[in-house]
């Protein structure tokens, strides 16, 4: 799948193929600029892809109003009506949404501490973002989508919303993708990563899986253009005589006959973002998103 923009046919996502799992709480992580918010906008159905296809629970993004309630999006300004109550966004959710939870709701409105007398406009930037969530959650969706919600939040703030964040989905057995720069976040509530650089995806996987395939290993300088088969390098730093690799094998980091550690979350993003400037990844066809179970 790609998008282009404009007339000129800027590129924002290239050749993506990519399959996310149901029942997941997926991190969706790359610098700003990456195509993260238009692969989201894709899988909202907010946009058309310029060439192949997207999937989502099975069908076209927004295909019918059905479709549509299954899907919750909280954007990334977490947009709520200023002139409207707290109160008076949930009965618009209860008119709007067919399968809406009045109890969920106003259940987290009062434990999130929202007056539903007071206007959103009159609201922090914290409270927005509860009351958004709420809004997505309370009506019921299978999917929850966010799109860097909390990346304009303070850390108190930012820690209120994605601890209520996770336990919407608990409760909802939801999936949800999360779209941030803050590996902080990503690494506190998300079990499966996408690394999204340069318009294509890097890399992606169980969060586990990824950290356990891949090491940081120390070297002579030179050492690493003579590794043995099975190893990928992934990125390499230079210091002196020496030289580190984020590296991915198949391998036990022990069997590695080098000075082998494990990789941080961190360390393993930072790498496929080094490489992505250099080295372009395969080009692929389609998405799919939702499809395993």
């Amino acid at each position: 799948m790609t998008k282009k923009y404009g007339r000129r046919g800027k590129l924002a996502l290239s050749d993506v193929n990519l399959t996310i799992p149901s029942g997941r709480v997926i991190g969706l992580v790359g610098p700003n600029g990456a195509g993260k918010s238009t692969l989201l906008h894709l899988a909202c159905g907010l946009i058309e892809p310029t060439s192949g296809s997207l999937t989502v629970l099975g069908s076209r993004p927004a295909a019918n109003a059905s479709h549509l309630a299954r899907v919750g999006f909280v954007a990334q300004n977490t947009p709520v009506y200023g002139s409207f109550t707290v109160a008076e966004h949930l009965k618009l959710g209860t008119k709007m949404n067919p399968a809406w939870d009045p109890a969920l709701a106003e259940r987290r409105i009062s434990q999130v501490g929202l007056n539903p007398a007071q206007k959103a406009g009159q609201l922090s930037g914290g409270q927005r973002a509860q009351l958004a969530l709420t809004i997505a959650a309370a009506k019921r969706p299978e999917l929850l989508i966010f799109d860097e919600p909390a990346a304009a939040l303070d850390p108190l703030a930012r820690k209120g919303f994605l601890q209520n964040l996770t336990e919407f989905v608990l409760e909802l057995g939801a999936s949800a993708v999360l779209s941030s720069h803050l590996l902080g976040d990503i690494e506190q509530v998300c079990d499966y990563l996408i690394v999204l650089c340069d318009s294509r995806v890097q890399v992606a996987g169980d969060t586990r899986d990824l950290l356990a395939r891949h090491a940081r290993l120390v070297a002579p300088r030179g050492e690493f253009d003579r590794l043995p088969a099975g190893i990928e390098v992934i990125s390499v730093e230079h210091s002196g005589a020496h030289s580190s690799a984020v590296v991915r094998t198949d391998s036990e980091p022990e069997a590695l006959h080098y000075q082998a550690e494990p990789v941080t979350l961190e360390e393993l993003v930072l790498g496929y973002m080094t490489r992505a400037a250099a080295v372009p990844v395969a080009r692929t066809e389609a998405a799919v998103w939702g499809a395993q179970r």
